[in-house]
């Protein structure tokens, strides 16, 4: 592999592994901040791609397409806790798990009435339908580069919210003790929609941005769900900062392993996951 292929490799691996931190710290923070196990994370990646596609088709934008869906993704977010979720907080996991398994399948049903069961293709921006140049015969995509400066903004917005608002102490209060929370005035169940519709939110817009480059087909949820529960495992459960390390790791892992071990490429992200856990049972970083 020369310099050229290890830059692309490089660069493949970053944008992958930002693309699931999105996914995963939304599954990170409504399980680690509301204790709600959420089997169907997924489909709201799955949402989210296909309302790219639609919405697109609609309005002949997808930036604009982009903001669109995120804004009805946030509002699904908020009806989903209201209607449901916030019944479940006190309850067993498993209650939360037989839940979320089901909206899965509803989910699905919807996403075959409302848009069929075809294979459907996002257009490029033509803003950013061109390569950067990085040799005489290799170029690198400008659509995955905006993924990757997209996923930072995100990433750096989230982080902000949650150390340095004052929303963000109020969510991080309620994460360490409900009850201190609730008994010094915090609205906790407020704090929870929020929080829920927030992973909602990045959920979807990971699936929006993704789907030119995966294309938008039916089930697509179900193969981000279980590398996004492998990254929340190897970050520490609870913890934002461990699944943006996590998430990197895995992309790192997954990219090289399929170019340079692809007869066990699909065994090393879990063999990464089983040697973080026998050095750091609880993962990598704590809530």
């Amino acid at each position: 592999m020369d310099l050229a292929n290890l830059l692309i490799q490089l660069l493949n691996s970053v944008q992958y592994g930002l693309l699931l931190f999105m996914l995963a710290a939304g599954l990170t923070l409504i399980f680690g901040i509301m204790g709600v196990v959420n089997l169907a994370h997924g489909s709201f990646y799955m949402l989210g791609a296909y309302l790219a596609w639609w919405l697109s088709a609609q309005v002949g934008n997808l930036p604009l397409a982009i903001v669109l869906g995120a804004l009805l993704s946030v509002a699904l977010g908020l009806a989903l806790e209201w209607l449901l979720f916030r019944h479940f907080y006190q309850r067993d996991h498993l209650d939360q798990v037989l839940l979320t398994f089901g909206l899965i399948y509803v989910f699905e049903e919807l996403r075959s009435l409302l848009w069929g069961d075809d294979v459907h293709g996002v257009d490029i921006p033509q803003a950013l339908n061109w390569s950067l140049p990085l040799t005489d015969t290799l170029s690198y995509p400008a659509y995955r580069l905006f993924m990757s400066g997209l996923c930072l903004l995100l990433a750096l917005g989230l982080y902000l919210l949650i150390s340095r608002t004052r929303l963000g102490m109020k969510i991080r209060a309620g994460a360490f003790n409900r009850d201190m929370a609730e008994s010094l005035g915090i609205n906790i169940r407020l704090i929870h929609a929020i929080v829920f519709a927030l992973g909602v939110g990045l959920a979807a817009v990971a699936g929006m941005i993704a789907a030119p480059i995966a294309s938008v087909y039916p089930n697509m949820g179900s193969q981000v769900l279980i590398m996004c529960f492998v990254v929340v495992v190897i970050g520490g459960i609870g913890s934002v900062r461990g699944a943006l390390i996590a998430a990197l790791l895995v992309g790192l892992v997954d990219t090289f392993g399929k170019v340079l071990l692809p007869q066990v490429s699909g065994m090393l992200v879990y063999m990464l996951m089983a040697a973080v856990l026998l050095w750091k049972p609880e993962g990598l970083f704590k809530q």
